[in-house]
């Protein structure tokens, strides 16, 4: 059995004072649930804080530099995230692809990187509204995944997956529950073929797609849906708790 997940990535949102209240917050709603992984994604600087406070969850960072040191003015290394206690980074979210032009040679160095140490990489894969129109929504995922895992050996368990639609990232478009089974089958059907049947099974994919105190539930009753990534639903406390619940559940 595969248990279920959820990450809240906050983004460039937080202050330490927020992120002292989440921290001890998500504490407590979890101290007597343990059927479900809970990661908090601070910004950078608020990083050491929630996971020096962290009890109940794991920490995960947003970004981070493939190259263990050097003259990378403004990046964070692997080794410092271990150095923290950060269990897990965000690779290739679309923001990342979309904003700062991180082509699929920049995230395979990255997952690398992570296979190479103790941090989880959380590997971002979606389509476009137009990709998905057009009818590429397969192709996309299958090598945005395949090209991020092409170079490494994974063994079970060292990857997570978050299919994120672009078209619903912020926008208050979430994929139908079918929609989002459909594609997270498929993933996992790619994973089989070109892998192993093993990592298939045991990978974790997750659904990032304004996921909300709202739609989690029926999102996480797939039976390919393993949890989610919550990008602004998980700034809000109480909805947060709620989703971790549904996934729990």
């Amino acid at each position: 059995m595969r248990k279920p997940m959820v990450a809240g990535n906050w983004k460039m949102n937080g202050t330490s004072s927020f992120a002292a209240q989440m921290s001890m917050q998500m504490n407590q709603h979890l101290a007597s649930n343990d059927s479900v992984d809970v990661v908090l994604a601070p910004p950078a600087l608020l990083l050491s804080q929630v996971q020096s406070a962290a009890s109940e969850y794991a920490c995960a960072a947003q970004n981070m530099h493939f190259e263990q040191s050097g003259a990378y003015t403004g990046e964070t290394s692997v080794a410092m995230l271990e150095d923290v206690g950060c269990a897990y980074v965000l690779i290739g979210h679309s923001e990342r692809r979309e904003m700062f032009a991180e082509n699929e040679l920049i995230i395979a160095k990255k997952v690398a990187a992570c296979l190479a140490s103790n941090v989880t990489p959380v590997l971002c894969i979606g389509e476009t509204l137009t990709q998905r129109k057009n009818g590429e929504a397969f192709a996309v995922v299958k090598q945005q995944v395949l090209s991020a895992l092409e170079n490494v050996t994974v063994e079970s368990g060292e990857v997570v997956i978050a299919y994120e639609p672009i078209w619903a990232i912020g926008t208050g478009e979430t994929a139908t529950p079918e929609q989002a089974q459909e594609i997270h089958c498929y993933i996992r059907e790619v994973l089989a073929t070109e892998i192993s049947a093993e990592l298939a099974q045991k990978t974790r994919i997750l659904y990032g797609g304004s996921v909300s105190a709202t739609t989690a539930s029926q999102l996480f009753s797939q039976p390919d849906i393993d949890g989610g990534l919550v990008g602004g639903a998980s700034l809000k406390i109480e909805d947060f708790k709620i989703i971790c619940s549904a996934a729990a559940n």
